[in-house]
């Protein structure tokens, strides 16, 4: 099966939160239908990504990146790549390479949310996932972040955009 194709069951099979979400959904789902490049970033009508909140929920934290284009603090995420299998893999690679936790990162399960935001290079049309942390889990900087912070929940709210709030939200609602 190729990414696209496990992108298309995964949007198809998720169960979406509220109306809203499920508008994003048939949004995405008819992006993949019409785009064959949809999964990458040459697709210019946009590109569906794939990202993942790093949780460490006995500390009651999340863990964002100060992007370094973008200059904002967000959660791990980004361009699908040829050597992803799936969707889950994409946003599991995406969270070990961006938080520097190389072992015991795991998914929640399937997508928590999904959020469309326009970026310099086109509309991304990203697929949210939760990444819980294993205990004593250590975060190192890598080259696409400015910095790297573990926030408190209650924190979240004063230095990221409401889009990282509402997955905050979503994914405390989920555990």
């Amino acid at each position: 099966m190729s990414l696209h194709d496990d992108a298309a069951r995964v949007l198809k099979e998720w169960p979406a939160p509220s109306p809203e979400q499920d508008r994003l959904r048939l949004d995405y789902l008819d992006h993949l239908a019409t785009h064959p490049d949809g999964m990458g970033k040459p697709c210019k009508a946009g590109h569906i990504t794939a990202s993942a909140l790093v949780i460490d929920p006995a500390r009651g934290q999340v863990l964002l990146t100060l992007h370094r284009k973008l200059k904002m603090w967000l959660q791990m995420g980004g361009h699908c790549e040829p050597e992803d299998a799936t969707l889950a893999d994409a946003a599991l690679r995406e969270a070990r390479e961006e938080s520097g936790i190389t072992s015991g990162l795991t998914l929640l399960g399937g997508p928590v949310r999904l959020d469309r935001h326009l970026t310099p290079c086109a509309w991304h049309l990203d697929v949210q996932y939760a990444a819980l942390a294993p205990e004593g889990a250590e975060a190192a900087i890598s080259d696409e972040s400015l910095d790297l912070r573990w926030f408190p929940y209650d924190e979240v709210a004063d230095v990221a955009d409401d889009s990282v709030v509402r997955l905050v939200e979503r994914t405390r609602a989920l555990l």
